[in-house]
């Protein structure tokens, strides 16, 4: 079962601590982050799992390499040369992610209580995507029908609407129109977990998007021949919501699902308690906890 997990950023938010240190290596419980992760993966039955590095990239290898790599399948995607967002990391990596049909992709920063094994092989087969959503309280939310089929995104604390259904293509509203969007089609409003399922299937249609990004270049098949020379720099998440009309994007939302972002520094100390609670630490596989 392959992952990739998204470690790359500059982890801003936690600043001053990754001042000196990638966001991945910020510890909690005594851990790294990345650490934890991993250690969630290996436990779910994930065993070679790419790695995206930028900020202090060297300082994740020499990590996860004195760690012997867990004990499993590791490999990185240099970004070195320039941080290409989520939907760009991904593309970027399709030589190390393709091959076995579809792969799990995790944020670093993210921790929750999701089955992960479970998420791989009960997510939507049809779909070149499948997202692990819950209901939690957020400002903007994926929008999906009564199906879980992706439909759009939405802001609730601005009204805007997101969307390629929109009437008259307008891809954007607000107000009543967007409102009268949402309930005439009976859609509902869902978070996003940091954890989707990606089926290889979406690599051509992730061409095709960074293509139209070069927007200097006319020629489809030139531009889909550059992307892999010149990586485009783009969001997956503005890939789901302008591409959901033409490819399949779905929602799992299980019962239960506890989500913690440990991206901001007051969201460290929860972090603790989300561990002791979930007994995740303990979770982790045993090669990967002998290695610590």
């Amino acid at each position: 079962m392959k992952a990739m997990i998204f470690a790359a950023g500059l982890g801003t938010r936690l600043r001053p601590l990754t001042d000196n240190m990638p966001k991945a290596l910020v510890p909690v419980c005594g851990r790294p982050l990345i650490s934890i992760v991993i250690g969630r993966l290996i436990s779910a039955g994930y065993d070679d799992i790419v790695i995206n590095v930028h900020h202090f990239a060297d300082m994740i290898e020499d990590y996860v390499h004195s760690m012997d790599d867990f004990g499993i399948r590791i490999r990185f995607s240099d970004e070195r040369a320039g941080l290409l967002d989520t939907g760009g990391g991904i593309l970027h990596a399709r030589p190390l992610l393709e091959g076995d049909g579809r792969f799990l992709v995790h944020n670093v920063d993210i921790l929750s209580d999701a089955d992960l094994r479970r998420f791989y092989m009960n997510a939507d087969p049809d779909a070149v995507a499948t997202l692990l959503v819950s209901s939690r309280k957020t400002s903007r939310y994926l929008l999906f029908n009564d199906s879980m089929e992706m439909k759009g995104w939405t802001n609730v604390d601005s009204g805007l609407v997101r969307s390629p259904f929109l009437p008259g293509g307008a891809g954007e509203a607000a107000g009543s129109d967007a409102e009268s969007f949402v309930s005439g089609n009976g859609l509902t409003g869902y978070a996003f977990s940091g954890i989707h399922l990606l089926s290889d299937r979406i690599f051509p249609y992730l061409e095709d998007y960074a293509a139209g990004l070069l927007s200097a270049r006319q020629d489809t098949e030139r531009k889909r021949a550059d992307t892999s020379v010149r990586p485009v720099k783009f969001s997956i998440t503005d890939f789901y919501i302008d591409s959901c009309a033409f490819c399949r994007i779905s929602g799992a939302a299980p019962g239960h699902l506890d989500i913690l972002d440990t991206g901001k520094p007051a969201a460290l100390a929860e972090a603790e308690r989300f561990i002791d609670r979930h007994r995740i630490i303990r979770e982790c596989s045993l090669r990967s906890a002998l290695k610590e």
